[in-house]
């Protein structure tokens, strides 16, 4: 969270604390979890609508692919699982980063 993010969270908060910054834009965000089918029936789970001036995509990519055991990238500002992991990674977006349960859509896939 250095860097260029660190610039964007003082520009949005003010002079806010940091930690409180980050709660804060963290309340506000609405991420979105998604099953997709892909070539030979398999199922990525596709995770949209975290900042990535407020999180590391890479981290949180790699802390969610060690807690599911599973394998995964970040593509376009998105995190791409494999597996259908939805509720699982509902669970850990709630309580680790601290994102509200009602922030978080499941988009139920056709």
């Amino acid at each position: 969270m250095e860097g260029r993010g660190k610039l964007s969270l003082e520009s949005v908060c003010g002079g806010l604390p940091e930690e409180l910054c980050v709660q804060i834009s963290s309340e506000q965000q609405i991420v979105k979890i998604r099953v997709e089918k892909r070539k030979f029936g398999k199922e990525v789970t596709v995770i949209e609508g975290l900042d990535s001036n407020i999180y590391n995509l890479k981290e949180v990519a790699s802390r969610l692919k060690s807690k599911l055991a599973v394998g995964g990238t970040v593509k376009d500002n998105h995190i791409e699982l494999q597996g259908n992991q939805k509720t699982r990674v509902k669970q850990i977006l709630v309580e680790e980063l601290g994102i509200p349960p009602d922030n978080i859509i499941t988009i139920e896939s056709e």
